[in-house]
């Protein structure tokens, strides 16, 4: 077999990841692409095929700007989350296409959230927390079958 290109595997490993992620009427899809220069977002209903909001750093307000940067990625995450809002959607699923979350693609996210995208917890943003809260009840009871274990092995001492 002949060695891939960057752009193919990436192609397959967002198709792999487009199997699992659907957008609905209720949470549509928000879909990322980057090029070299720029960076693109849309907000996507996959059962009816809309596209209900997009921005990108080709727009007007990025004449002369360069939007192959970080800062660009964190201005159009704002942009999308806004329009997101005005078009009625409060919660998305986010796609990052087959790209690393890294980077431009993690800051375009990551602004989108902080504009107001998955504030209810129903989102991935909620669930970093859920396995922290998991890990702290897991802790303590983890300390304490070993002082439990102590105290008998204490007392068999005693004895």
């Amino acid at each position: 077999m002949a060695n891939k290109s960057r752009a193919d595997i990436r192609r397959s490993v967002h198709s792999r990841i487009r199997k699992k992620v659907r957008g609905t009427t209720v949470r549509p899809r928000l879909a990322v692409y980057r090029s070299t220069n720029h960076i693109y977002a849309q907000v996507i209903d996959d059962l009816s095929g809309k596209t209900l909001a997009s921005a990108s750093t080709l727009e007007k307000e990025f004449k002369g700007k360069t939007g192959g940067n970080i800062e660009a990625a964190q201005v159009i995450g704002k942009m999308i989350a806004d329009r997101a809002k005005t078009a009625g959607v409060a919660e998305v699923v986010f796609d990052r296409g087959g790209y690393v979350y890294h980077g431009r693609v993690k800051a375009l996210i990551d602004a989108s959230r902080e504009a107001g995208l998955n504030r209810d917890g129903n989102g991935a943003s909620a669930k970093p927390a859920g396995k922290e809260a998991k890990a702290e009840e897991a802790a303590p009871a983890e300390k304490a079958e070993p002082e439990a274990k102590s105290e008998e092995e204490a007392k068999s001492e005693e004895e």
